[in-house]
């Protein structure tokens, strides 16, 4: 039997774009990507604190220490640059893995910089 548990989680990331001519997908600094460890084309949820929307898609590489969080395709109709999201991934595990599992948690600020996250801890 398996267990989903959060893997990671980008706090309140600023949405700087939003393009609906992509085909899909949520761009990510690789910055952030790298911190969070967060995978290129891994599924991910995104949560709009700003207006409640919630949708699922999958990460994709932005240019390093950019700040990129562009929402691309039919998703850029559910958030606008200057929302603030949370980005989540989530992992299967077993039940003796969900024993020491930590997931990786990065708080940001308004420019999208790392305030808080696994490597400064």
């Amino acid at each position: 039997m398996t267990f989903t548990f959060l893997k990671a989680k980008l706090h309140r990331a600023t949405v700087t774009e939003a393009n609906l001519d992509y085909e899909g997908s949520v761009t990510i600094d690789r910055n952030l990507l790298d911190e969070a460890g967060i995978m290129i084309n891994e599924r991910v949820e995104v949560y709009d604190v700003t207006n409640g929307n919630r949708f699922s898609t999958y990460a994709i590489e932005g240019p390093r220490g950019s700040g990129v969080i562009c929402i691309n395709g039919a998703a850029a109709h559910l958030c606008k640059p200057g929302n603030l999201v949370i980005i989540c991934a989530y992992v299967g595990l077993n039940e003796s893995e969900v024993r020491t599992h930590q997931p990786k948690v990065v708080l940001l600020d308004q420019f999208n910089r790392i305030k808080q996250g696994p490597s400064s801890s």
